[in-house]
């Protein structure tokens, strides 16, 4: 069975939807067996109330350019339609999540909850844990995990969105799957395939095992093999090999 994430950030008017701050930009992109497919989702939207300047100090979206563009009520059925059933890919979720619910409430309580229609992965979460004690924004994520990031002046709903996929599958891993012949599965598709190894490298040093080392670790073949019953493979091997 496939597994179906979208990559999801959203702008908003300013930092609490209980306040009555709204979403005013959706960007999500769609992988499947960590692979991007090409699915996006990106719109703006009228949020129906003036944006704190501090916010638009941030993603740079001004009221005027937002009077012409869809209300929420005007995109949620296909919004729905696009994240239901995939675990949702965001950094510091609690904020996004929180703002789509409002969202969504505001069209009427059986509309549900975000937790309704998806799982969600916090990638913030997700970087702590591997990071202790270190910078997790998107930016430092970018550092660590060589991401380019180039681009981002400004924050902004798709771009971040395109920016977190590649700092996700990094951080989880990378590539999905290697074949046999050690390139990835995706290869033939336009990705980069391993690059072969310098034949000119220098040897790689080999380090003698000291009479102490190859002492101790006779006596731990030892050890297994009385635990064993005389069944140490490794112990075999080597006097096999004599």
């Amino acid at each position: 069975m496939s597994e179906r994430q979208i990559v999801l950030d959203t702008e908003t008017t300013g930092l609490d939807p209980a306040g009555g701050h709204r979403v005013i930009e959706i960007g999500a992109l769609e992988l499947v067996n960590r692979r991007p497919t090409g699915a996006r989702f990106h719109r703006y939207l009228n949020p129906e109330r003036a944006i704190d300047e501090g916010a638009i100090e941030v993603h740079g979206i001004t009221d005027a350019f937002l009077v012409d563009k869809p209300l929420f009520a005007d995109v949620a059925e296909e919004f729905v339609a696009f994240i239901r059933g995939a675990e949702l890919v965001i950094h510091n979720a609690p904020f996004d999540v929180g703002f789509l619910d409002a969202e969504l409430q505001r069209l009427g309580a059986d509309q549900g909850r975000i937790a309704d229609l998806c799982t969600v992965c916090d990638t913030l979460l997700l970087a702590r844990s591997k990071h202790p004690g270190q910078k997790n924004n998107l930016d430092a994520l970018c550092r660590r995990y060589e991401v380019d990031n180039s681009q981002r002046e400004l924050h902004g709903a798709l771009l971040d969105a395109e920016i977190l996929a590649d700092v996700y599958l990094a951080m989880t891993g990378g590539q999905a799957t290697l074949s046999l012949d050690g390139r990835s599965e995706g290869a033939s598709g336009g990705e980069p395939e391993l690059p072969p190894l310098d034949p000119n490298r220098p040897p790689l040093p080999v380090l003698q095992a000291s009479v102490t080392e190859r002492a101790a670790h006779a006596a731990r073949l030892a050890a297994l093999d009385q635990a064993s019953g005389g069944r140490c493979l490794w112990l075999q091997l080597e006097v096999g090999g004599d």
